[in-house]
């Protein structure tokens, strides 16, 4: 497994397995403790696992979460997705940049998104699951939402959003969502 740091976001890592395939398909590691800690990060910190499956164009994000913030290790295992990440820490030296990929269950690369960044993920592909490995337990009274279609963010979602959550659909946009963030 290789740890590759993300140029426009201080501290954001993309982890990229070796994949073992062959006639039965494939084989990797999608977590190696070792190599987390070889950049820095407490493989320990990461205290809960969860999944999401999305159908083609759903949206979900762009989410942060107040107070501590949460770190959180993220992949698609199966499908692809466009994923987004917006650095809002104040002290960062690439605050406000914003990183785009696309995350796929073909190659299993996993994102690591530091504490303090606001995500968010589209499916690009009829069924796609994501994995979150998350360095805090949830706490709803700490979720901060922002409008996916902020003009100020600017993000270039690759397809029309053909589902969000009420919570997604009616979010703030970036300055009314940090004002309630608390910062």
């Amino acid at each position: 497994m290789k740890a590759t740091e993300v140029p426009e976001i201080a501290g954001a890592y993309l982890f990229e397995p070796t994949p073992h395939a062959d006639e039965r398909g494939f084989f990797c590691r999608t977590f190696d403790a070792d190599v987390l800690r070889s950049v820095g990060l407490d493989p320990g910190a990461f205290v809960q696992d969860s999944v999401s499956r999305s159908a083609r164009g759903v949206l979900r994000g762009l989410h942060l979460r107040a107070g501590a913030g949460e770190a959180k290790l993220v992949r698609c295992s199966y499908g692809r997705i466009f994923d987004a990440v917006v650095d809002l820490r104040p002290h960062s030296p690439t605050h406000r940049n914003r990183a785009f990929f696309e995350l796929s269950g073909e190659t299993q690369v996993t994102l690591y998104v530091p504490a303090g960044c606001a995500h968010g993920i589209q499916a690009l592909t009829e069924t796609a699951d994501v994995s979150y490995r998350i360095d805090r337990p949830h706490d709803p009274a700490e979720d901060v939402t922002i409008a996916h279609d902020d003009p100020e963010l600017a993000i270039p979602w690759p397809l029309p959003a053909t589902s969000m959550s009420r919570r997604d659909r009616d979010a703030p946009v970036l300055a009314d969502a940090l004002r309630h963030a608390g910062r």
